[in-house]
């Protein structure tokens, strides 16, 4: 039974910023109580935006009403959603229970690993090159793609949505020409074009062979994604700003995509992300978790799809200060394996 709930908030500076106004990610690490005298800990994340209303829904609502209940994480999950419902089903508030059901999760799997208690279906995932980039320079953009090339990745990933579409077309062509033709290339709008500026730049890219749009419009505008992929030739992913298992059901049963990447924190923790990936697998789309390599790794390895994983440079959870060593995966030439270790939090 849960008896004690506990959050500390740290903001921790990146050693490349995601730009001017995002020198900083913020965690909050959860630390829940059992009767029994065991403490499981999970985080919240919130790279810009929010960490203190997710951290007050933590110290007050959340707190109150987790004490008493079982810690089994879905009855917990569940309870929860409902009872915070008044708050939103989405956004802080998920964001906020995922500190709760990674705590759970925590305790559940003891000194076993994640991949190990959800049962690994492989043996390593690839692992793609990843940034927040579009502020950089040609020059560093170009420099952070032959280190993803020397470190021997297979996929890597580049923003796009620059205001000069001019401009989004060279910086493609100058990675293409550095990851060659055999390494998937993937671009990231977040968000930033409506459905006309995403059909002219996916014309005017359409050469460098992207592998995968993402994100080319804003999250929520479902009509929007379901004509942009209906006229495009590009494959179509988006979810890491989708929040609740009603909003992938949604983009599922419209047809409005073809790569599905659920955060494990903005999702609310692993019990809806799980439930995510079984709505995916009905409807045969690959999950590619959003971002928390060491968390996104081991479910990776547990999903029925084959999936990549996306490691941020400079911004894994180990590089945030959270994990503690031995980490539970480990990447070399380009892919990520188990450890064997479970998930210790700093």
């Amino acid at each position: 039974m849960i008896t004690g709930l506990a959050t500390t908030l740290r903001s921790v500076k990146l050693a490349r910023p995601w730009g001017a106004a995002v020198p900083y990610n913020h965690v909050i690490v959860c630390r829940v109580t059992l009767d029994d005298g065991r403490v499981g800990t999970g985080i919240s994340w919130t790279p810009q935006i929010g960490a203190r209303a997710v951290q007050a829904l933590l110290d007050h609502d959340i707190r109150e009403a987790v004490i008493g209940l079982p810690e089994h994480p879905a009855q917990v999950w569940d309870y929860l959603v409902t009872h915070l419902s008044e708050a939103g089903r989405g956004g802080l508030t998920s964001i906020a229970m995922a500190g709760v059901d990674l705590a759970l999760w925590d305790l559940h799997c003891g000194e076993r690993p994640l991949a190990e208690v959800l049962g690994a279906r492989r043996e390593s995932v690839p692992v793609y090159g990843s940034g927040v980039n579009l502020h950089y320079s040609l020059d560093e953009l170009v420099a952070q793609a032959e280190r993803w090339k020397a470190a021997g990745h297979t996929a890597v990933k580049i923003k796009v949505g620059r205001p000069d579409l001019g401009e989004d077309v060279e910086r493609v062509a100058a990675v293409r020409d550095v990851v060659g033709p055999g390494t998937a290339l993937m671009i990231d709008a977040n968000q930033r074009w409506d459905l006309f500026r995403a059909r002219r730049a996916l014309a005017a890219l359409q050469p460098y062979d992207p592998h995968w749009i993402e994100e080319p419009l804003p999250a929520d505008d479902l009509a929007a994604h379901v004509e942009l992929r209906r006229s495009v030739g590009v494959p179509v992913a988006v979810g890491e700003n989708v929040y609740t298992v009603h909003g992938f059901r949604d983009l599922l049963t419209a047809g409005a995509c073809d790569v599905l990447q659920p955060n494990v924190v903005r999702v609310g923790g692993i019990t809806p992300f799980l439930r995510v990936a079984e709505l995916a697998r009905a409807f045969d789309v690959p999950v590619y978790p959003h971002l928390m390599m060491e968390l996104s790794g081991q479910l990776a390895l547990a999903l029925h799809h084959p999936a990549m994983v996306e490691q941020a440079e400079d911004a894994t959870l180990a590089d945030l200060g959270v994990l503690a060593e031995p980490y539970p995966v480990a990447v070399e030439g380009g892919l990520l394996r188990a450890t064997g270790h479970p998930t210790r939090w700093a």
